[in-house]
């Protein structure tokens, strides 16, 4: 259907490349999700205040905007920190005497690696998405199965286990089905900080061969792919935990 002039190895690399930062991503969102919708539902009001916050600034700043602070903006702190911490120990240990100076090894610089950067941004982002969205299905969950379970002896992980969870799903999966699709598009983002994604792959293709409608609708295409495949999981997971006793 395309001629693709010979990059097309070079775009299902990207794909993959895609794919790996997606899944991360949604590991990591789903990870602080659950954690700060814990956080808010707390009776603990610093933990409560914590979650409040990351999850009114993130969703406030925009998602290319967070990516270019985390990514230059951490790098420049991070390097920046190490030198201060050399420069610590080369007073504390030598006292200004250049004999005595500190010879351990710790690094001038450092690289972030923008696989890293793009998994961190992205998940970070989601994290505050998936709390709310987990968050109202947690309090969707009947309140007087949990006091049965704890009656009943069961500790906080196991009633988490075998009866917050399995229920708080089915009222999570359409939302976070729905953040999951938009966190899957986000992930082109990273093409802007160096990442040799499925976007990148085809702006350096389009580029060089000056056909870009071709390479971009090739990548629209894919992305059509991932979200249908996602779209169908998501309808089987839906059915899955809609059945009693999951």
């Amino acid at each position: 259907m395309f001629d693709l002039k010979g990059y097309e190895g070079a775009l299902l690399d990207g794909a993959w490349v895609t794919l790996q930062v997606a899944l991360l991503s949604l590991l990591l969102a789903v990870t602080l999700g659950l954690l700060g919708a814990l956080a808010k539902l707390s009776s603990v009001r610093p933990a409560r205040w914590l979650a409040t916050i990351y999850t009114t600034l993130i969703r406030g700043i925009p998602d290319l905007v967070l990516m270019m602070l985390i990514f230059f903006g951490g790098q420049v702190l991070l390097n920046n920190s190490l030198y201060g911490l050399n420069e610590t120990l080369n007073e504390w240990i030598g006292g200004g005497d250049p004999g005595h100076e500190w010879t351990g090894y710790v690094p001038d610089y450092i690289e972030i690696s923008p696989f890293i950067a793009g998994i961190v941004t992205i998940g970070f982002i989601f994290g505050a998405y998936m709390a709310e969205t987990f968050r109202g299905a947690i309090l969707a969950v009947d309140k007087g199965e949990l006091e049965a379970a704890r009656a009943y002896g069961m500790r906080p992980w196991l009633v988490f286990r075998r009866v917050l969870f399995p229920q708080m799903m089915r009222h999570a999966l359409p939302g976070l089905g729905n953040n999951w699709l938009v966190l899957l598009k986000t992930t082109a983002l990273v093409s802007i900080i160096g990442l040799d994604d499925m976007v990148r792959k085809a702006s350096l293709a389009a580029g060089a061969t000056q056909l870009p409608f071709t390479f971009y609708m090739a990548v629209a295409l894919i992305f059509l792919l991932f979200t249908s495949l996602s779209t169908s999981m998501l309808r089987w997971a839906e059915r899955h935990y809609a059945i009693p006793g999951r």
